[in-house]
């Protein structure tokens, strides 16, 4: 499954913001998407996620493999939070300010469960169901670290194979890596 994410990623930076139709998403729900990982990982000093296309993967994620039940459930959570949105703050999240969506973010966080500790992979005790905030994050962040352009210029980049370079300072390595 994971080359598969890879190569439905890859083809994202193929997609004009301009001419991105969603394979699943409908209007509101693309822009919902849009607004919630733009909020999550903004550009900065970096590209954010709508600069690496992350809401156009996610897209062609939902379409391409959740099943209609996943489908159906993903509608319904999405409904779900911009209900709740309106009901605390006064609107939809796409339509609240950069303060109230910042503030939205801020509770999502502290409620909900969090996702447990790991040993070598696997969740260490009863992994909670994290909700629907906690699961777009997760996801948007993993598109985000692996998409070409945050690989290759912004995480250090050393395609495999590399060269071997035996006994080396670890201060000239870094400590942020992507494997390509």
């Amino acid at each position: 499954m994971f080359p598969s994410m890879i190569a439905l990623l890859q083809s994202c930076k193929e997609q004009s913001r301009i001419d991105w139709k969603p394979l699943f998403l409908d209007v509101n729900e693309a822009q919902f998407i849009s607004s919630l990982v733009d909020t999550i990982l903004p550009t900065t000093d970096t590209p954010g996620a709508l600069d690496v296309k992350v809401d156009v993967f996610l897209d062609k994620v939902f379409a391409e493999t959740y099943d209609d039940k996943a489908k159906k459930e993903l509608r319904s959570e999405i409904a779900t939070f911009n209900n709740n949105c309106k009901q605390n703050f006064g609107g939809s999240f796409v339509n609240l300010s950069q303060a109230d969506k910042d503030a939205v973010l801020k509770k999502e966080e502290a409620s909900g469960a969090k996702f447990n500790g790991t040993v070598w992979g696997g969740a260490v005790g009863k992994q909670e169901p994290i909700g629907f905030y906690r699961s777009m994050k997760s996801m948007a962040i993993w598109a985000y670290m692996t998409s070409e352009e945050i690989g290759k210029n912004v995480l250090s980049y050393d395609p495999i194979p590399g060269s071997y370079k035996a006994c080396i300072d670890v201060s000239t390595v870094g400590n942020k890596w992507s494997l390509g």
